[in-house]
């Protein structure tokens, strides 16, 4: 399955349940079930003490995440860059939540991932 031809509501059904499960595993600190979708490039640059390192720090300052709003798809030959508003239970204010999706082998997989 590629991107072309498929309907942002498409692209975002698509992305909304990887970057839910991702934010999952951040909340549990559970790096398995955080890096699921990852690319193998991306698997090399999360290792678990850095997802450990990253979400103590993250819940200390901010919480956990909160509410999500889709704001904007950037669309590529080879890949699909979601962008949403993100909430935080503790830090006020609107942040970004950005993820690149890429197709590997039929499967979308996140090559890159951050929230701000």
């Amino acid at each position: 399955m590629s991107f072309d031809g498929l309907s942002d509501k498409q692209l975002w059904d698509i992305a909304n349940p990887i970057m839910d499960n991702l934010m999952d595993g951040s909340t549990e600190i559970d790096h398995s079930k955080h890096c699921r979708d990852f690319t193998q490039r991306l698997l090399d640059i999360v290792t678990p003490a850095y997802l450990d390192k990253v979400c103590q720090k993250y819940q200390a300052e901010k919480g956990f995440f909160s509410e999500r709003e889709p704001i904007a798809l950037l669309k590529r030959p080879d890949s699909i860059a979601c962008i949403w508003k993100q909430y935080f239970t503790k830090a006020p204010g609107e942040h970004v939540a950005e993820m690149v999706l890429v197709n590997k082998g039929g499967r979308f997989l996140v090559d890159h991932v951050m929230v701000f």
